[in-house]
């Protein structure tokens, strides 16, 4: 069923967005971890990943360092077409 979900974002525009989120250490600050999160996402609000950040920094006890991201759309409405046949082999 996710998979459906998943195709029906990406004809509505959204593409998968990747962060890499550098945080310091609760205990330690001069420590750094990172951190992938990934999820699909419109461009160039990007909602869903400013969603995250503001759940890290009011629920998450490391501060953040930074936050790299990358966006790729992976499917446009435009790149389909409409097919009238079907061969099936075997």
């Amino acid at each position: 069923m996710r998979d459906h979900a998943e195709m029906d974002l990406m004809l509505k525009g959204y593409g998968l967005t990747t962060a890499k989120i550098l945080y310091h250490f609760p205990d330690h600050p001069h420590l750094l971890q990172s951190f992938i999160w990934q999820d699909y996402d419109i461009a160039p609000k990007f909602p869903v990943l400013i969603k995250f950040i503001e759940f890290w920094k009011a629920e998450l006890e490391g501060p953040l360092h930074s936050v790299v991201y990358t966006h790729q759309k992976l499917i446009a409405p435009n790149e389909w077409r409409k097919v009238d046949g079907e061969f099936v082999l075997h």
